[in-house]
């Protein structure tokens, strides 16, 4: 009996560990099914933002899609999915060239994890000389890994000239990443490599092919729902009306 309750209470507490609290740097929260987002964070103009990411747990392996922001949560992601689910990350995808998605390339490449990116970005990269994935992908890309499947999809120039979205079909989950703004969001946010007339043609097309989806994770803040696309289009679209035409500008 002693050693059953004794079971039972580390249960609990490897539970309450994994359910990190509003302070911790990582935080992972189940979405549906196997499916779990995750945030790190960081400083922009000295206010401490949220990174979202997503990660899939399939048979053969768990599937992270963008790598933390916080570059000291490279590993802990790793032993948080290890303890949880005693599964190893196969596969990263970048789904843009910025730090907050691709910067955990090297790392986890170096760890024998095959790493992704479309072909956009690792022109980019290459460029600008930093760590480049393993794989290039074509524009689109239908994957199967495991009991799952999903699409990488490119739907033009917005957020940056190379953010692609995931769409996982049955589950009917869209990964935006920064291409998708929160419900929540008040504004573009980060502007610097955006093409925000470019965004409006982008995302409808993003709003017709991927119709009636459940959740839609955002790149940063906010929740799941999908609200945020047409919240996106609407921040594009007043952002183009109140330029008419003038240069774009950074937050």
């Amino acid at each position: 009996m002693r050693k059953l309750v004794s079971i039972i209470l580390f249960l609990v507490i490897a539970s309450n560990s994994f359910a990190q609290s509003k302070n911790s740097p990582l935080q992972i929260s189940h979405l549906t099914g196997d499916f779990y987002v995750y945030k790190t964070y960081n400083d922009y103009n000295g206010v401490k933002i949220s990174a979202n990411a997503l990660y899939l747990v399939t048979d053969k392996g768990v599937v992270l899609f963008d790598a933390p922001w916080d570059k000291t949560q490279f590993e802990p992601l790793i032993d948080s999915i290890k303890t949880k689910h005693n599964k190893d990350i196969v596969m990263v995808f970048a789904t843009h060239s910025h730090d907050d998605r691709a910067g955990g390339l090297d790392f986890y490449r170096k760890k024998g994890i095959k790493t992704y990116s479309g072909n956009l970005t690792d022109k980019i990269l290459k460029e600008k000389k930093e760590p480049r994935a393993e794989f290039v992908l074509p524009n689109d890309t239908t994957f199967t890994v495991g009991n799952h499947k999903f699409e990488v999809y490119y739907p033009g120039k917005g957020h940056a000239p190379d953010n692609i979205v995931v769409w996982f079909n049955k589950e009917k989950i869209l990964y935006g990443a920064c291409f998708i703004k929160s419900a929540e969001a008040e504004d573009l946010g980060y502007l610097g490599d955006s093409d925000v007339k470019e965004w409006e043609k982008s995302i409808k097309k993003v709003r017709y092919k991927f119709k009636n989806p459940k959740y839609v994770i955002p790149g940063h803040e906010g929740g799941t729902t999908s609200k945020s696309i047409n919240h996106t289009l609407k921040l594009v679209q007043d952002y183009n009306l109140s330029k008419k035409g003038s240069p774009k500008t950074g937050k």
